[in-house]
C-alpha cells in the first residue's frame, strides 16, 4: 500500500509537471513559432510608435512576456496589453484576435484611427476592453456581443458611426457601457449594464442629452447577494429552498466545528488566529483585472504581517512585502483604520474608480481585502523602492539615481501625474506629491504611488476638505490655509520633489541638518537669486550633472511652486517644459509679471518657512505614506 501511494503521489506531480509545460509551449507551433508574438508584432506593424513604447517587441523573440506593456497570466498567456496614453496612431490589427487569453485591453487616450477590428469578438476572456480618446470610424461590430466575459466597454470619445449593435444586450455581466462622445444613430438596444452612457450622440439624443445618460451609482456587489437573485417558480422553487437551509445548517455545524478547534488550538499553542469576518470572500470574482482577496490569504503572503516583511508606514496605513501562492511578489497595504476610509459602499466604490485609472507611470492597483474590520489593497511590488529610499543608495560607489536617472523620473512622474489630472474621469488629486510616493520599477521607471487615497473628484476645479493631509514641506500654501486642493496643489509638490531629485535630500529632513535652517525651497530660492545653482546639487552625484539641464530644471521647479495657485503652469504645460518645449517663453513671462501685492503677502510668498509655522491648519497635515 505504501509503495502504491507512493506511486500515485508521483503520478500526479508528472501530470502537473507536464500540465505547467504544456501551458508554456501551447502557443508555439511545430516550428517553435510563438503565435503570441505573431500577434504583438502584427499590431506593432500597424501601429505608429513615437516614443519607442513598443521598442523591446521582437519577433525573434520566443516569450512576449518581459515585453513592456505585456502582462502575462501565471500559465505565461498575454493577459492584459496596458498601452494607454502613450502617443500611439496607426491602425489596430486584426491580430488582436488571436490574443485569446487577453482579459484586458487598454489602448485609451491615444490617436489611433481606422475601424475597431471584428477579430476583437474572439477573446472569450476579455474583461475589459478600453479604446476611449482615440480615432475609431465606422460601426461598432456586432462580433462585441459575443465577448460574454466583458464587464467594461469603454469607446468613448471617438468618431464611431452607425448603429448601437443589438448582440450588446447578450452581455449579461457589463458593468459599464459607455459610448458617449461618437456619432452613433438609431435605437438604443436594451444594455443590462448599471452604468450604460451615450451623451453626445447627437442623432440619438438631438439637443436634450439629459435622457441619453443612464447612470447607476450603486457600487458593484461583492459578490451579489443570494437573497436578492430571481429564482424559478413551483417546486424547482421549493426544492432550491430546501437545499438552500439544508447546506446552511450544514455549514453552520461546519463552522462551530472549526471555530471550536481553532480556539483550541490557539489555547494549546497561544497563536493569533485570523478570521474572514463577514467578509463573503468569493475566490472567482474579478473586476477587469482586479482581484479580491481573502484576508487569509494575505495574512499568509506577508508572514502573518510579519515586521520583517515591513516596506513602509504612513498615515493611512502599513505596506508589507508578501508573496502569493503562485510566488508573485506584491505590496499589501493594510489601512490603520478601516472605518476611517468610509464603509463598504465607499471603499467598494473607490476601489471600482482606481482600478480604471491604468497607466505606465502609475502604481496599478491588482487587488483588495475588504471585511468587517480590515481594508487591504494589493499592489504589484516595485523592485527597487521609492526615489527617497534611492537617493542616497551608491552602487559600486555610484550613485544608484545618476542624473540621466532622475531626469527620466522626473518626466514619468509628470506623465503619470498628467493622467490623474486631464484623462481619468473624474479626475484625481494626488495630495502628496513627493520623492517616498515615487516608486521604481526594475527599470528605475518612475511609477507614483498612493494616489489611489486621494481624493476622487468629478469635472469641478477644486474640492474642499476638512482636513489637511500631506507631508510638511511639500503642502502648497493655499491648501495649508484653506484645506482647499486642486491640480495646483499636486503642481506645488512636483515642484519640490524636483528639488528633491536634485538636492538628495527630502524636503521633509531639510530643517534638521544641523548647517541647514528652514525649509528646502526658501533655500533654493536663495541661490537661484545669488547664480549659486551648483551649492544646491547632491554631493553624491561629484559634479556629473549637465549645468545647462540644472539651470532648466531649477526654472521649472520655482515656476511649479510659486505662491499663488493661478500662476503655477497646469502638470501638462510642466510635462512640456521638461521636454524642452516652451520654457524660456514661460519664466521670461514670470519675470516680466507685476502685479501689486501687500507686503505680508510679498513676505509670505517669499518666505515658505514663515507661512507654514503661522498655519492654523498645518497640526492636521500628516505623512500619508513612507518610503517601501
Amino acid at each position: 500500500m505504501g509503495n502504491i501511494s507512493v506511486f500515485s503521489r508521483l503520478r500526479v506531480g508528472l501530470l502537473v509537471v507536464l500540465m505547467c509545460v504544456g501551458a508554456s509551449v501551447a502557443t508555439l507551433s511545430p516550428s517553435g513559432i510563438n503565435y503570441e508574438v505573431v500577434a504583438l508584432v502584427a499590431m506593432k506593424s500597424q501601429l505608429n510608435d513615437p516614443y519607442n513604447v513598443l521598442e523591446n517587441w521582437d519577433i525573434n523573440s520566443v516569450d512576449p512576456c518581459s515585453w513592456r506593456m505585456v502582462t502575462c497570466s501565471v500559465d505565461g498567456f498575454v493577459s492584459t496589453l496596458g498601452l494607454p496614453s502613450q502617443g500611439l496612431s496607426g491602425k489596430l490589427s486584426p491580430g488582436i484576435g488571436n490574443l485569446t487569453n487577453l482579459q484586458s485591453v487598454l489602448l485609451q487616450n491615444n490617436a489611433i484611427s481606422g475601424p475597431i477590428p471584428a477579430d476583437i469578438g474572439k477573446l472569450q476572456k476579455l474583461q475589459t476592453l478600453d479604446l476611449s480618446g482615440n480615432q475609431f470610424t465606422g460601426s461598432i461590430p456586432d462580433s462585441l456581443g459575443e465577448l460574454k466575459s466583458l464587464n467594461y466597454l469603454r469607446l468613448n470619445n471617438n468618431s464611431l458611426s452607425g448603429h448601437c449593435p443589438e448582440s450588446l444586450s447578450n452581455i449579461k455581466g457589463l458593468t459599464l457601457v459607455d459610448l458617449s462622445y461618437n456619432n452613433l444613430s438609431g435605437s438604443l438596444p436594451n444594455i443590462s449594464a448599471r452604468t450604460f452612457n451615450v451623451v453626445g450622440n447627437p442623432l440619438i439624443c438631438g439637443s436634450d442629452s439629459h435622457n441619453c445618460s443612464t447612470v447607476s451609482q450603486d457600487p458593484v456587489s461583492f459578490p451579489p447577494d443570494p437573497s436578492q437573485a430571481v429564482s424559478e417558480a413551483g417546486g424547482s422553487r421549493k426544492h432550491k429552498v430546501a437545499v438552500a437551509f439544508g447546506a446552511s445548517v450544514g455549514s453552520i455545524f461546519l463552522i462551530v466545528i472549526v471555530a471550536g478547534l481553532l480556539l483550541w488550538w490557539r489555547h494549546r499553542h497561544n497563536q493569533q488566529i485570523f478570521f474572514d469576518v463577514n467578509e463573503q470572500y468569493d475566490p472567482e470574482f474579478c473586476l477587469g483585472h482586479l482581484k479580491r482577496f481573502s484576508f487569509r490569504e494575505l495574512r499568509i503572503a506577508t508572514g502573518d504581517f510579519s515586521s520583517k516583511n515591513i516596506l513602509g508606514r504612513g498615515g493611512f496605513g502599513i505596506v508589507y512585502k508578501g508573496c502569493l501562492q503562485d510566488g508573485t511578489l506584491v505590496a499589501v497595504k493594510r489601512l490603520k483604520d478601516a472605518n476611517a476610509v468610509g464603509g463598504e459602499v465607499q471603499f467598494q466604490t473607490e476601489v471600482e474608480m482606481i482600478s480604471l485609472a491604468i497607466h505606465r507611470n502609475l502604481l496599478r492597483l491588482c487587488g483588495f481585502c475588504s471585511t468587517a474590520n480590515e481594508r487591504v489593497l494589493v499592489y504589484p511590488y516595485m523592485p527597487n523602492g521609492s526615489v527617497a529610499s534611492r537617493l542616497k543608495d551608491n552602487i559600486h560607489g555610484k550613485p544608484a539615481l545618476d542624473w540621466p536617472t532622475r531626469k527620466r523620473i522626473a518626466l514619468g512622474t509628470a506623465r503619470g501625474l498628467v493622467y490623474l489630472h486631464e484623462q481619468c474621469d473624474p479626475k484625481i488629486i494626488h495630495r502628496d506629491v513627493k520623492a517616498a510616493n515615487i516608486l521604481l520599477d526594475e527599470d528605475f521607471e518612475a511609477v507614483v504611488g498612493d494616489f489611489g487615497l486621494a481624493k476622487l473628484l468629478d469635472h469641478q476645479d477644486s474640492h474642499v476638505t476638512t482636513a489637511v493631509r500631506g507631508t510638511v514641506g511639500h503642502i502648497a500654501p493655499e491648501y495649508l490655509s484653506t484645506g482647499q486642493s486642486s491640480e495646483k496643489t499636486d503642481v506645488f509638490g512636483f515642484g519640490i520633489l524636483l528639488l528633491e531629485l536634485i538636492t538628495g535630500q527630502k524636503a521633509l529632513d531639510f530643517g534638521r541638518v544641523a548647517s541647514q535652517k528652514g525649509v528646502m525651497l526658501d533655500w533654493v530660492k536663495k541661490l537661484h537669486q545669488e547664480n549659486k545653482l551648483n551649492q544646491m546639487v547632491d554631493k553624491d552625484l561629484k559634479n556629473n550633472f549637465d549645468r545647462v539641464e540644472l539651470e532648466e530644471i531649477v526654472q521649472v521647479a520655482l515656476l511649479c511652486t510659486q505662491y499663488h495657485p493661478a500662476n503655477r503652469p497646469k502638470m501638462s504645460e510642466v510635462l512640456r517644459m521638461l521636454e524642452g518645449d516652451g520654457l524660456a517663453e514661460r519664466w521670461e513671462a514670470s519675470q516680466r509679471v507685476e502685479t501689486p501685492r501687500s507686503k505680508t503677502v510679498e513676505k509670505e510668498e517669499h518666505k515658505y518657512l514663515d507661512f507654514v509655522e503661522e498655519s492654523s491648519l498645518v497640526v492636521e497635515a500628516m505623512e500619508l505614506s513612507g518610503p517601501r
